[in-house]
């Protein structure tokens, strides 16, 4: 299964030869100027390819002498989507040895075919050219960050227990859904009486069956229901919790269109009076892209899906989409390049219990064709994406998994070697699951009191910042991170004292909870913080300013600093640190290096002016410690005021004990 979202052909009264006397009448009038440089048994073999009939195209293309870059590089693909991977390879080869037309997409597509081989550094080879090429690629730099972490991926690391399953047969059997306490299928096993033959790979279409659950296995499968079986491919298909409302694929095959290619459409049902309601499409469907493989949520309100539909990162994405107040379905959000590449993103599956994305890739770095990979999904943050690994993924196409998250059990679709032939479905079981942990809390006041509008900076144990987030309405956080890691939460906010938890993900459970409790600064002398055994005065130094990119000492803030100097010539015992910040505007780096000059600034000031210089000490965090959550995103500058991003740019005084 290369690409499950290709189009079907309909050949509406057109043959082979009545396009190819359509291209010959082109030509003649001088409107095809590529075809008019190839040879008319290439041409022959381009009309093949186009109706994705690869067995004739290869026919012809391979008893071509001198096929064209265009023609090359055709061949190639259609050994790879017959699955003969020895001669893709021979064929790319031949294709890359010539100079003049080969794209960095030449390499990505020999990598993948030796990889699919298993021809593993073969593939590295090829993919360190493309990414030579295109640096910039979504899949490149996915390359780069996860090669070294080849070896464990194919080993089987106990994780996960697979098993064949007994139903499957020789067609293809593949995407299934759980549909009450039953599983539903797409598969191509044909009924004698009434075949559907496919006109891309000479198949029966698809029907969805339905089959009961014994142990892992499934017993014979019956047909799901003969009123949703059309004249072309029908499903895969997903259900809501109570299987009250379905969602399934199927075929764009509006005949009076008279078109050639057609595009894979979502429609839905609902099942009352014993009966399933007529089709209702989907408001994405279209004929100029594919939307398919939907996967609804419990309550049927929120879908995930697969769609080619212009605006996305290329090949198939990943989107989700949810139902307003009124029932209808809002606007579809991509996932974002943590989960999309300019592969191919299928088949999604949200796990809802333990919040988990399962989807297929073949954009990211895997073993081979389409790998399954998982990661952690809270509100609008995702997780790190993580591939699943040996058992689940192979050097083939693996993808389509459902898992029930209570039971750990689940199902996947693979056409690895050893199956019944084509794609089979096998049953999994989830011995073990690292996708990392989540970290949840709430910004309140010593009295328990909930305070919004908190930013939240989440810093490792080397104290760098691994996120940020504001609070909202209710005060609360979550955070995706790694496991076995310490980690320091800090929470920031005006007229409040900076509040810090410590907290690790060394345990079992994968929520842990930590809140930050912030103080105001009458709430710190209200506690009588001494500095230094014998000194009962407390001291309260206020925060000094600097201007928009600047890092010297103003008027004002010298004025402040001398007070300060006073005050430690007075106590020689006393110890101050300082901290300093800039606010979003510029990029991380350069304000990392402004609030260190800031700091140093600062602690010089007063270091040329007091006795034992070295009490005073500072360090600079950049933009991490903004107190009014007026920060950037990458390139957008926030929209608050001049004022509002004064109070960022700043140095603040601690007194530390002795």
């Amino acid at each position: 299964m290369k690409k499950l979202l290709i189009p079907i052909i309909i050949f509406t009264g057109i043959s082979i030869n009545a396009i190819a006397q359509v291209s010959s009448t082109n030509k003649l009038a001088g409107i095809d100027a590529i075809a008019e440089e190839k040879s008319a048994k290439e041409l022959k073999g381009d009309k093949y390819y186009f109706v994705y009939s690869f067995d004739k195209a290869i026919d012809v293309y391979s008893k071509e002498k001198d096929l064209s870059i265009e023609g090359q590089r055709k061949l190639a693909k259609s050994y790879h989507n017959m699955n003969q991977n020895v001669q893709s390879a021979e064929a790319y080869s031949k294709l890359i040895s010539t100079t003049i037309g080969v794209v960095p997409e030449d390499y990505y597509n020999y990598a993948m075919v030796l990889k699919t081989d298993g021809k593993y550094e073969e593939s590295n080879k090829q993919m360190d050219k493309f990414v030579e090429l295109k640096p910039e690629d979504l899949r490149a730099q996915d390359y780069k960050a996860n090669k070294a972490v080849f070896s464990n991926l194919v080993k089987d690391n106990g994780n996960f227990k697979v098993e064949h399953l007994n139903v499957n047969t020789d067609a293809q059997d593949f995407g299934t859904s759980y549909y009450k306490d039953k599983i539903v299928f797409a598969s191509t096993r044909t009924n004698k009486l009434m075949p559907k033959e496919s006109n891309r790979n000479g198949k029966p279409f698809l029907n969805m069956y339905v089959s009961e659950v014994e142990t892992n296995q499934l017993k014979t499968p019956e047909n799901f229901d003969k009123s949703l079986n059309g004249k072309m491919n029908d499903g895969p298909a997903s259900f809501n919790k109570e299987g009250t409302f379905m969602a399934f694929t199927e075929n764009n095959y509006d005949l009076k269109r008279k078109e050639l290619v057609v595009k894979l459409e979502i429609y839905f049902r609902t099942y009352a009076d014993n009966k399933w309601s007529t089709p209702e499409p989907f408001i994405l469907n279209n004929k100029e892209y594919s939307v398919g493989q939907p996967a609804l949520s419990f309550d049927g309100n929120t879908m995930y899906f697969a769609s080619d539909m212009p605006g996305g990162f290329g090949g198939t994405d990943i989107y989700k989409i949810s139902k307003d107040e009124k029932s209808a379905w809002g606007k579809a959000e991509n996932l974002g390049n943590k989960i999309n590449t300019e592969g191919d993103e299928l088949f999604p599956f949200f796990e809802e219990n333990k919040q988990t994305l399962f989807f297929s890739s073949n954009g990211r770095f895997g073993l081979g064709g389409l790998d399954i990979f998982i990661c952690a999904i809270n509100g609008t943050q995702i997780g790190g994406v993580v591939n699943a690994g040996f058992p689940l993924n192979t050097q083939n196409d693996d993808f389509a998994i459902i898992v029930d998250g209570k039971t750990n059990k689940g199902y996947f679709s693979s056409n690895r070697i050893g199956g019944s032939g084509d794609d089979d479905i096998y049953s999994v079981d989830i011995l073990k699951l690292d996708i990392g942990k989540k970290i949840i809390g709430i910004a309140m006041d010593k009295d328990g009191i909930a305070i919004p509008k908190t930013f939240i900076t989440l810093r490792n144990d080397k104290g760098n910042v691994i996120d940020t987030t504001t609070t909202k309405g209710d005060a609360g956080y979550a955070f995706l991170v790694e496991t076995n890691q310490s980690f320091k939460l800090i929470g920031h906010k005006e007229k409040y004292i900076d509040g810090d938890s410590i907290t690790n993900t060394f345990g079992e459970e994968f929520i842990v909870k930590a809140d930050v409790i912030l103080l105001t600064k009458e709430e710190i002398i209200e506690k009588k913080i001494q500095v230094g055994s014998d000194l009962a005065k407390i001291f309260e130094f206020s925060t000094i300013y600097f201007d928009y990119h600047k890092y010297n000492i103003r008027p004002d803030a010298e004025t402040e600093l001398n007070k300060m100097v006073k005050i430690l010539n007075e106590h020689p015992n006393l110890t101050v640190e300082l901290t300093s910040h800039t606010d979003c505007r510029s990029s991380k780096e350069y304000n990392q290096k402004l609030s260190d000059r800031r700091a140093k600034a600062s602690a010089d000031f007063i270091k040329k002016r007091i006795s034992k210089p070295e009490r005073i000490y500072g360090k600079g965090y950049g933009e991490a410690k903004l107190v009014n959550g007026c920060a950037c995103e990458e390139k957008v500058v926030s929209e608050c005021s001049e004022e509002e991003h004064q109070k960022n740019r700043r140095t603040e005084f601690i007194i530390m004990k002795k």
